[in-house]
């Protein structure tokens, strides 16, 4: 079996390669101060780039974790995700409210593709 790691530092990699299927750690926005639409927008634009420099594409995202430190954000936070997934391949989900590493933060995410 082949595995292949993308982006690696010392604690983690932010996507792993393997069995085929590109599998994506937590993503959060860079932006700590934007908006929930703003933070939602740069969590699927970093989850795209891991899973496209995989050689996946969106069509091929199975499954999305998403994680919200405030469910009153799952209406704004879905305004944007709707939007973005392919229509015609929705992958399965869940979200959940979870406290985050920084206060700041207001959606993480994480996903599968297949390859």
């Amino acid at each position: 079996m082949t595995i292949t790691r993308y982006e690696s530092g010392p604690r983690m990699s932010q996507a792993v390669a393997a069995n085929g299927f590109v599998h994506v750690a937590g993503q959060v926005a860079d932006n700590r101060k934007a908006s929930i639409e703003q933070q939602t927008e740069e969590v699927l634009a970093k989850i795209l780039a891991l899973v496209e420099g995989a050689g996946s594409d969106k069509s091929k995202i199975v499954a999305v974790n998403v994680f919200l430190p405030h469910i009153i954000d799952f209406d704004a936070m879905n305004s944007v995700y709707d939007k973005w997934i392919d229509p015609a391949n929705p992958p399965a989900r869940a979200c959940v409210e979870a406290r985050l590493a920084d206060p700041d933060l207001r959606v993480e995410m994480t996903a599968v593709a297949a390859l």
